[in-house]
Protein backbone atom coordinates (compact mmCIF):
# COMPACT_ATOMS: atom_id res chain seq x y z
CA UNK A 1 0.00 0.00 0.00
CA UNK A 2 1.32 3.46 -1.04
CA UNK A 3 2.68 5.66 1.53
CA UNK A 4 -0.31 8.30 1.46
CA UNK A 5 -3.00 5.78 2.73
CA UNK A 6 -3.18 5.58 6.66
CA UNK A 7 -5.61 3.18 7.84
CA UNK A 8 -7.34 5.58 10.52
CA UNK A 9 -6.47 4.56 13.94
CA UNK A 10 -10.11 3.52 15.02
CA UNK A 11 -9.50 0.39 12.23
CA UNK A 12 -5.59 -0.25 12.56
CA UNK A 13 -5.69 -0.43 16.38
CA UNK A 14 -9.34 -2.34 16.39
CA UNK A 15 -9.27 -4.40 19.81
CA UNK A 16 -13.53 -4.74 19.74
CA UNK A 17 -16.40 -5.10 17.51
CA UNK A 18 -17.47 -2.07 16.15
CA UNK A 19 -20.58 -4.41 14.83
CA UNK A 20 -20.96 -8.17 14.36
CA UNK A 21 -23.67 -10.05 13.10
CA UNK A 22 -25.88 -13.01 13.79
CA UNK A 23 -26.20 -15.97 12.03
CA UNK A 24 -29.73 -15.62 10.86
CA UNK A 25 -28.48 -12.00 9.83
CA UNK A 26 -26.26 -13.39 7.56
CA UNK A 27 -28.51 -15.70 6.07
CA UNK A 28 -31.40 -13.57 5.07
CA UNK A 29 -28.30 -10.95 3.92
CA UNK A 30 -27.11 -14.27 1.72
CA UNK A 31 -30.22 -14.78 -0.09
CA UNK A 32 -29.96 -11.76 -1.83
CA UNK A 33 -26.86 -12.07 -3.34
CA UNK A 34 -27.74 -14.38 -6.64
CA UNK A 35 -29.62 -11.34 -7.61
CA UNK A 36 -27.24 -8.79 -7.06
CA UNK A 37 -24.91 -10.84 -8.51
CA UNK A 38 -26.77 -10.85 -11.70
CA UNK A 39 -27.01 -7.57 -11.99
CA UNK A 40 -23.44 -6.34 -10.85
CA UNK A 41 -22.25 -8.36 -14.05
CA UNK A 42 -24.88 -6.42 -16.18
CA UNK A 43 -23.34 -3.13 -15.03
CA UNK A 44 -19.89 -4.34 -15.29
CA UNK A 45 -21.05 -4.48 -19.21
CA UNK A 46 -23.42 -1.41 -19.31
CA UNK A 47 -21.24 0.87 -16.80
CA UNK A 48 -24.37 2.44 -15.76
CA UNK A 49 -22.50 2.93 -11.85
CA UNK A 50 -18.87 2.90 -12.67
CA UNK A 51 -15.87 1.49 -10.69
CA UNK A 52 -14.88 5.09 -8.43
CA UNK A 53 -18.72 5.08 -7.56
CA UNK A 54 -18.69 1.69 -6.44
CA UNK A 55 -15.30 1.60 -4.81
CA UNK A 56 -16.73 4.44 -2.55
CA UNK A 57 -20.14 2.75 -1.89
CA UNK A 58 -17.88 -0.14 -0.49
CA UNK A 59 -15.68 2.15 1.49
CA UNK A 60 -19.04 3.58 2.89
CA UNK A 61 -20.63 0.48 4.19
CA UNK A 62 -17.38 -1.05 5.12
CA UNK A 63 -16.45 1.78 7.58
CA UNK A 64 -20.22 1.68 9.17
CA UNK A 65 -19.62 -1.91 9.64
CA UNK A 66 -15.99 -1.49 11.38
CA UNK A 67 -14.57 -4.16 9.37
CA UNK A 68 -10.60 -3.61 9.51
CA UNK A 69 -9.75 -6.63 6.72
CA UNK A 70 -12.04 -5.19 4.39
CA UNK A 71 -11.15 -1.86 5.23
CA UNK A 72 -7.49 -2.79 4.06
CA UNK A 73 -8.48 -4.48 1.43
CA UNK A 74 -10.93 -2.25 -0.22
CA UNK A 75 -8.30 0.72 0.69
CA UNK A 76 -6.19 -1.07 -1.69
CA UNK A 77 -8.27 -1.56 -4.49
CA UNK A 78 -9.25 2.23 -4.40
CA UNK A 79 -5.52 3.22 -4.69
CA UNK A 80 -5.56 0.84 -8.21
CA UNK A 81 -8.20 2.79 -9.31
CA UNK A 82 -6.46 5.94 -9.03
CA UNK A 83 -8.26 7.32 -5.63
CA UNK A 84 -6.21 9.29 -3.99
CA UNK A 85 -4.83 8.56 0.22
CA UNK A 86 -6.82 11.27 1.19
CA UNK A 87 -10.19 10.29 -0.29
CA UNK A 88 -9.94 6.95 0.85
CA UNK A 89 -9.28 8.25 4.22
CA UNK A 90 -12.25 10.37 4.61
CA UNK A 91 -14.30 7.62 3.30
CA UNK A 92 -12.97 5.18 5.66
CA UNK A 93 -13.07 7.67 8.80
CA UNK A 94 -16.87 8.21 8.07
CA UNK A 95 -16.19 11.67 6.73
CA UNK A 96 -17.95 13.36 3.88
CA UNK A 97 -15.28 15.14 2.55
CA UNK A 98 -14.77 13.92 -0.96
CA UNK A 99 -18.31 12.52 -1.33
CA UNK A 100 -19.14 13.70 -5.20
CA UNK A 101 -22.80 15.81 -4.78
CA UNK A 102 -23.96 13.63 -7.18
CA UNK A 103 -23.24 10.59 -5.03
CA UNK A 104 -24.17 12.11 -1.66
CA UNK A 105 -28.18 10.31 -1.79
CA UNK A 106 -26.45 7.16 -2.55
CA UNK A 107 -23.34 7.10 -0.16
CA UNK A 108 -26.09 8.31 2.65
CA UNK A 109 -28.52 5.15 1.80
CA UNK A 110 -25.35 2.71 1.78
CA UNK A 111 -25.02 4.34 5.16
CA UNK A 112 -28.27 3.83 6.44
CA UNK A 113 -28.55 0.10 4.77
CA UNK A 114 -25.59 -0.69 7.22
CA UNK A 115 -26.57 1.55 10.40
CA UNK A 116 -30.08 -0.36 9.76
CA UNK A 117 -29.00 -4.15 9.52
CA UNK A 118 -30.22 -4.34 6.15
CA UNK A 119 -34.00 -2.91 6.96
CA UNK A 120 -33.77 0.22 5.27
CA UNK A 121 -36.76 2.93 5.68
CA UNK A 122 -38.52 2.66 2.16
CA UNK A 123 -38.16 6.49 2.00
CA UNK A 124 -34.51 6.02 1.53
CA UNK A 125 -34.85 3.79 -1.22
CA UNK A 126 -36.85 5.45 -3.08
CA UNK A 127 -34.92 8.63 -2.81
CA UNK A 128 -32.31 6.80 -4.57
CA UNK A 129 -35.07 5.53 -7.27
CA UNK A 130 -35.73 9.36 -7.57
CA UNK A 131 -32.41 10.60 -8.09
CA UNK A 132 -30.82 8.09 -10.16
CA UNK A 133 -33.81 6.25 -11.49
CA UNK A 134 -34.48 2.53 -11.06
CA UNK A 135 -32.11 0.40 -12.72
CA UNK A 136 -29.08 2.43 -11.11
CA UNK A 137 -31.01 2.30 -7.67
CA UNK A 138 -30.91 -1.20 -7.94
CA UNK A 139 -27.62 -1.67 -8.82
CA UNK A 140 -27.04 0.53 -5.91
CA UNK A 141 -28.44 -1.81 -3.79
CA UNK A 142 -27.04 -4.35 -5.11
CA UNK A 143 -23.14 -3.09 -4.36
CA UNK A 144 -24.45 -2.45 -0.76
CA UNK A 145 -25.88 -5.72 -0.30
CA UNK A 146 -22.76 -7.78 -1.97
CA UNK A 147 -20.05 -5.77 0.57
CA UNK A 148 -22.41 -6.50 3.58
CA UNK A 149 -21.91 -9.78 3.19
CA UNK A 150 -18.38 -9.33 2.81
CA UNK A 151 -18.43 -7.33 5.83
CA UNK A 152 -20.42 -10.04 8.04
CA UNK A 153 -17.68 -12.60 6.73
CA UNK A 154 -14.94 -10.50 7.25
CA UNK A 155 -15.61 -9.20 10.71
CA UNK A 156 -15.15 -12.45 12.50
CA UNK A 157 -12.03 -12.98 10.50
CA UNK A 158 -10.70 -9.89 11.32
CA UNK A 159 -10.89 -10.66 15.24
CA UNK A 160 -9.38 -14.21 14.32
CA UNK A 161 -6.77 -12.38 12.77
CA UNK A 162 -6.15 -10.20 15.54
CA UNK A 163 -6.26 -13.28 17.65
CA UNK A 164 -3.27 -14.99 15.84
CA UNK A 165 -1.47 -11.66 16.58
CA UNK A 166 -2.06 -11.67 20.34
CA UNK A 167 -4.36 -8.80 20.15
CA UNK A 168 -7.58 -10.88 20.98
CA UNK A 169 -11.02 -8.66 20.73
CA UNK A 170 -12.40 -8.27 24.57
CA UNK A 171 -15.67 -8.68 23.29
CA UNK A 172 -15.06 -11.83 21.26
CA UNK A 173 -14.77 -15.42 21.75
CA UNK A 174 -12.79 -17.82 19.41
CA UNK A 175 -15.58 -19.99 19.52
CA UNK A 176 -17.19 -17.12 17.73
CA UNK A 177 -14.79 -16.33 15.62
CA UNK A 178 -14.31 -19.37 13.89
CA UNK A 179 -17.94 -20.71 14.44
CA UNK A 180 -19.39 -17.92 12.67
CA UNK A 181 -16.97 -18.48 9.94
CA UNK A 182 -17.24 -22.31 9.25
CA UNK A 183 -21.46 -22.05 9.75
CA UNK A 184 -21.56 -18.85 7.66
CA UNK A 185 -19.58 -20.64 4.55
CA UNK A 186 -21.74 -23.93 4.90
CA UNK A 187 -24.99 -21.38 4.99
CA UNK A 188 -23.63 -19.50 2.13
CA UNK A 189 -24.88 -22.32 -0.79
CA UNK A 190 -27.89 -22.99 0.92
CA UNK A 191 -28.65 -19.06 1.28
CA UNK A 192 -28.08 -18.73 -3.01
CA UNK A 193 -30.09 -21.61 -3.60
CA UNK A 194 -32.85 -20.17 -1.75
CA UNK A 195 -32.32 -16.68 -3.21
CA UNK A 196 -32.55 -18.33 -6.79
CA UNK A 197 -35.40 -19.70 -6.03
CA UNK A 198 -37.13 -16.15 -4.68
CA UNK A 199 -36.02 -15.06 -8.04
CA UNK A 200 -38.16 -17.33 -10.28
CA UNK A 201 -41.13 -16.90 -8.07
CA UNK A 202 -40.87 -12.82 -8.94
CA UNK A 203 -39.92 -12.16 -4.44
CA UNK A 204 -37.83 -8.61 -3.86
CA UNK A 205 -34.36 -8.53 -3.03
CA UNK A 206 -34.54 -6.16 -0.28
CA UNK A 207 -37.05 -5.78 3.16
CA UNK A 208 -37.88 -2.26 4.54
CA UNK A 209 -38.54 -1.42 7.91
CA UNK A 210 -42.13 -1.35 7.84
CA UNK A 211 -43.50 -4.07 10.62
CA UNK A 212 -40.28 -5.88 9.14
CA UNK A 213 -42.65 -6.98 6.36
CA UNK A 214 -41.43 -7.14 2.19
CA UNK A 215 -42.41 -4.55 0.02
CA UNK A 216 -42.78 -5.25 -3.58
CA UNK A 217 -39.70 -2.80 -5.20
CA UNK A 218 -36.92 -4.84 -4.84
Amino acid sequence: MKADIHIPKAISSRSAFKNKFGLGEMYRAFIYIPKAMIRMIENNKSQLVDKDFVKRLQLAVTEVNGCAICSYGHAKMALRLGMSGKEINSFLGGENHFTKPKEAIAILFAQHYSDSRGYPKKYAYDAIIKEYGKQEARIILSVVQIITVGNMLGIPLSAFHSRLKGKPYTDSSLVFELGTLIIGILLLPIAIIHGLLRGLFGLPNVRFDKNKTNVQNG
